[in-house]
């Protein structure tokens, strides 16, 4: 089937990394919104679109539309999902779910009345490495994970002016929550120790407990240049465990013999340990940060396969843990439980209040406006 898209938000993200994965598919791009003309034009002309439009109301108004796709500020999910929903659309968002545990809730119900699906964008579940030891992980031979380990940097370029860490964690941190869950299992508690070296450079380690006994701990922080790659995780069973370094380079430790001392030794298919990395030289179009594939997982899923698209409900999940995560900061060393679905979640404020100036994702300037959400970025 060829699904008629609409796309909103054509700044720097979609136009580099989104679009053009989104092309392979069997999709008609037939309306692009920005709110700003040109850029929208742009990319239109790029892609062969005749509707161009700076209103997303004007977009979902075509009305023989099948899915919307958009890449714009946190805060603009809500209402443009539940729009896009409320049309017969399915939705495509890029991470996270909303601006708050309360957004992505309401896109979350707005789906559930619509039957429709929500994709939400944590490619990293899809880069090759990681695909590919989630699946050993998940295999018999792996067994019950026991911790995980994680390392993901970025530079402070957010910042100018105030400090504002909203934008490190909304489009940055979010993944490790989401990446957390799907490893292990879900997060009962988190506990954080942050270290703040300047304005705008932090250090966090961000602690985990899973409900099924696991423990895991997150380095995240703005400290590191963006030209220095500084990302790995670290999956560990019991004899066993997997490590990807920068999403591109894959080791499975097993469990061999100790050779030093056997004359002997070779390589045993069955015990030893097992090392991947891509070919960049092939002459293929592969795409191993996971965007394709996330598409791929997508397209599937409307189509009625069953797989490991993370929708709105993980969204949903990934942002209750980050309220724990900026409870946490708020409350160095204490233990914090991750609220879950009922009565007990309700009374926690919403954690991350920000707001956005423009549709496109380029140029989004994310502010705390609440006294509450001030408290988390101090």
């Amino acid at each position: 089937m060829t699904y008629r898209l609409g796309w909103i938000g054509c700044g720097r993200h979609a136009e580099q990394m989104l679009l053009p994965q989104l092309a392979r598919h069997d999709v008609e791009l037939v309306a692009v919104c920005d709110m700003n003309m040109d850029t929208a034009q742009k990319i239109g002309q790029r892609y062969g679109v005749k509707t161009v439009v700076t209103d997303f109301r004007e977009l979902l108004e075509l009305g023989d539309l099948d899915v919307v796709g958009m890449a714009v500020g946190p805060t603009q999910h809500r209402d443009m999902s539940i729009a896009a929903l409320d049309r017969g659309c399915h939705v495509f968002m890029e991470k996270p779910s909303g601006g708050n545990v309360a957004d992505a809730l309401a896109i979350q119900a707005a789906a559930t009345r619509a039957q429709k699906t929500v994709g939400v964008g944590f490619m990293k579940r899809f880069a090759t490495a990681n695909r590919m030891a989630h699946n050993l992980v998940k295999g018999s031979e792996f067994g019950p994970v026991a911790g995980f380990f994680g390392e993901y940097m970025t530079a402070p370029t957010y910042f100018s002016g105030n400090v504002d860490y909203t934008g490190f964690y909304l489009h940055h941190c979010v993944h490790y929550m989401d990446l957390v869950r799907y490893f292990v299992a879900p997060v009962t508690h988190v506990n954080v120790f942050r270290n703040e070296l300047a304005a705008g450079k932090q250090l966090l380690h961000v602690h985990f407990a899973f409900e099924n006994g696991a423990i895991g701990t997150v380095v995240m922080g703005t400290i590191q240049s963006r030209g220095t790659p500084m990302e790995r995780l670290q999956i560990m069973g019991d004899h066993h465990r997997v490590e990807v370094n920068g999403v591109i380079e894959l080791t499975y430790f097993r469990n061999p013999p100790f050779k030093a001392d056997d004359l002997d030794a070779t390589l045993s298919d069955g015990v030893d340990n097992l090392c991947w990395k891509p070919n960049f030289t092939a002459a293929a179009n592969e795409d191993f940060k996971g965007y394709n594939a996330l598409f791929k997982a997508f397209f599937a899923n409307l189509n009625g396969e069953e797989n490991d698209l993370p929708t709105i409900a993980d969204g949903v999940e990934a942002m209750r843990v980050m309220a724990a995560m900026l409870e946490g900061i708020a409350h160095p060393g204490t233990s914090i439980p991750v609220a879950r679905q009922g009565a007990a979640w309700q009374t926690l404020p919403p954690r991350i209040s920000a707001r956005t100036t423009a549709t496109s994702r380029s140029s989004t300037a994310l502010t705390c406006i609440s006294k509450a959400a001030s408290s988390w970025f101090s």
